[in-house]
Parts: C-alpha cells; sequence; structure tokens
C-alpha cells in the first residue's frame, strides 16, 4: 500500500529532527562497562591530571581510583561528615590549577540532627590524606531536617566557585528571602571571600554570596566552555526543572511550580509569575534528576553539545538539546543501566562516566563499541 503524503511527510520530519539533534541513542555505538563496584551510594566523581579519579561516598568516604580501576582505602584528613538520610559527603572539585596547588573542594552536611547546614571546604591532597583543610562557607541558618542540601560545586570561568544549596525540605519559603542561603546558587572565591560584582552586594537586606535564588533542591551543575550555566533541581510530585542561570535571577520555588506535593495538594496556584525565570524543560511527573554533564568529547561526536541528566527515581539518563528557543528532551538513554543514577560526567577521554545510586553502588563508564 502506496503511504499517505501527509504520512511520507511526518517521516521526513522525523528522520530530519534525529539528524539535527545528533540521531538517536543507539546511531552512536557503544557499550558500558563498570569500572568499579563495590562503593556505598557514591555521591560525586572527579578526574584527576594523572589519569585516575575521585569518588565520593555518601556516609563520609573519599576514595581513589586508578586509571585501571583500582579502589584504595578512604583518604584519611575529611572534615567531620554529619551522614544521615539524604545528608553526607556531596561534591569533590579539583581546583583548575591543581597540578600546582593540590587542592581539592569538598562539599558535605556538617552538624547533628539538631541543627546542621552544607558546607563546602577545600584541602591540600598530599599523597593519600589531606592536609590544611580550612571551611570557605556556612550556609545559614542550621536546619534540624536531613534533606535537601542541594550540594554540587562548579568553577565558572572567571575562577570564581558556585555551590547548590537546597531548600531543607521544611523551609520551603526560605529560597523567597534573600536573608538566607536555602534554596540559592552560592558564589565565591576559592578562598571563600565574596566577589566585589556579585549580585546583593550593597543590598542591606541581602546575603552578599547569594548569586541566584528560588530553587528547591538543585543536585545537577554544570558550566560550559563559553560560559553558561546549567542547573537542574528536584521539584515534588512533578515539576523538575532544567534552567540556565543567569546572576540576580529567580527561579521561583515555591510561588511557581508544575508539581503537586507529596501529599497530592497544589503547591501554588502559579506556574509563571512576573520576574521568575521559567525552565528549559520541566519533568512532570518527576523523573528526580541529579547529575548533569555538557558533553564536549570526541568519542561521541554526534552528541556534542549536549547535555546529559541523571535521574533517580527514573532509574535513567536523559539526553537534552538546548536551543536559541529553548531545550528539547529526546528521551532516555541508556536504559540497559536499570538502576538509579546519581551523577554522571564527561571524562577527559570523551567517555561518559555513570554512578548508581545503591549500597552497592558502581562506576560505570561508556565509551564507543569496538
Amino acid at each position: 500500500m502506496k503511504p499517505s503524503p501527509a504520512r511520507a511527510l511526518g517521516a521526513l520530519f522525523m528522520l530530519s529532527s534525529l539528524l539535527l539533534a545528533g540521531g538517536p541513542a543507539r546511531a552512536q555505538d557503544y557499550r558500558i562497562e563498570t569500572l568499579v563496584e563495590g562503593v556505598s551510594f557514591p555521591w560525586s566523581i572527579a578526574f584527576l591530571p594523572d589519569g585516575g579519579f575521585l569518588l565520593t561516598e555518601r556516609e563520609g568516604r573519599l576514595r581513589h581510583i586508578s586509571e585501571t580501576g583500582e579502589l584504595s582505602a578512604p583518604i584519611a584528613g575529611l572534615p567531620s561528615v554529619f551522614a544521615r538520610s539524604q545528608a553526607g559527603l556531596f561534591d569533590v572539585l579539583p581546583d583548575p590549577d591543581f597540578d600546582a596547588t593540590g587542592l581539592l573542594y569538598l562539599s558535605y552536611a556538617h552538624g547533628d540532627q539538631r541543627a546542621n547546614t552544607p558546607r563546602v571546604a577545600r584541602a591540600r591532597l598530599v599523597g593519600h590524606r589531606l592536609e590544611d583543610l580550612e571551611v570557605i562557607f556556612s550556609g545559614t541558618p542550621p536546619q534540624r531536617t536531613a534533606a535537601h542540601y542541594g550540594g554540587r560545586l562548579a568553577f565558572l570561568n572567571d575562577g570564581t566557585l558556585l555551590f547548590t544549596t537546597g531548600d531543607g525540605f521544611n523551609h520551603r519559603e526560605d529560597p523567597q528571602r534573600l536573608d538566607n542561603t536555602r534554596g540559592k546558587t552560592i558564589r565565591i572565591h576559592p578562598d571563600g571571600s565574596i566577589p566585589a560584582d556579585n549580585p546583593f552586594v550593597g543590598n542591606p537586606d541581602a546575603l552578599d554570596t547569594i548569586w541566584t535564588y528560588g530553587h528547591r533542591n538543585a543536585q545537577g551543575l554544570v558550566v560550559t566552555p563559553d560560559g553558561r550555566v546549567y542547573q537542574h533541581e528536584h521539584g515534588a510530585q512533578g515539576g523538575d526543572e532544567l534552567n540556565l542561570l543567569q546572576p540576580g535571577r529567580n527561579y521561583g520555588w515555591p510561588v511557581i511550580t508544575h508539581g503537586l506535593d507529596y501529599t497530592g495538594a497544589r503547591i501554588s496556584p502559579f506556574t509563571e509569575y512576573p520576574g521568575m525565570e521559567q525552565p528549559l524543560v520541566d519533568w512532570t511527573p518527576s523523573i528526580a534528576p541529579s547529575g548533569l554533564t555538557y558533553y564536549d568529547g570526541d568519542a561521541f561526536p554526534a552528541w556534542r553539545g549536549q547535555l546529559f541528566v541523571g535521574a533517580l527515581a527514573e532509574q535513567s539518563i536523559r539526553r537534552v538539546t538546548v536551543t536559541e528557543d529553548g531545550a528539547v528532551d529526546h528521551g532516555r538513554v541508556f536504559d540497559e543501566i536499570g538502576s538509579r543514577v546519581r551523577d554522571v560526567r564527561t571524562g577527559p577521554d570523551g567517555f561518559i562516566y555513570v554512578l548508581t545510586d545503591e549500597a552497592d553502588g558502581k562506576v560505570l563508564r561508556i565509551r564507543p563499541a569496538l
């Protein structure tokens, strides 16, 4: 039977869209290999100049992984970490000039169940221990919950440091207030001092460290080579967001959201409001995004310039293309992983690295099929 003109036109449009977007996932032949297994709720992976890796475990351990996948004993000298429920050790980020400085930046929860706060510390990695540890940021005020810390770190191209914080779960009104650090993106110098061009410097009603606000629980953060900053955050039942961050902007939580509360109640009647930014992508129902990478490697040329978003609840990775008009979510990729994804990163080798969020967690490496 001869296809109708409308059906033929639709098929041609779908094919064109796939080619423009870099094609479907399997158009890039790949294989998934297990680099490391048996790590407890791994949270973040970072790449070292020697070809090895650093890995955080939420319970408060920092490990070194060799290029061949050998896992070290825990590195000594870490700060005291409050580890319970969602609280623990979060991100690890080497200094941009790590070869010369040996500096690492760590984010973590500090305190106890009665009073705890997200922190950022830096220290020098000397052999198998951290030395000269100093706290360069501590959130205010303390919270009594063990949830919604944010926790992602990234360097801007000007050398300043970004850090995401959550709303503490029980303090959802605080992201709209500028007198606290909950539900914000923080910007500081690597020594903890405050950049003079932060958007609220000089405002007596706002904290100088705030760069953006109105966030719920941001666990994905990436800076592209041209300086764009992408962030994603958890909604409640729906309302997960991918955002393009710009200093001083309000990203709306909890005034605007597409999500419902966990009770099924409406959080807000608004999905947009004057003076508040709209997300590039909204995921409703929730995928629970965690981990974000901008792919600029050579191993998978058709995916260059795209974002990969890890997801906990959906147990997936999403592939997203950002355009001048917004963003296109191409859907799930690498479904054979079949686990909650905590982090996804692009390695200096151009391969994609994935952490599975489980008691017997894995470090997976995605590379071209041979």
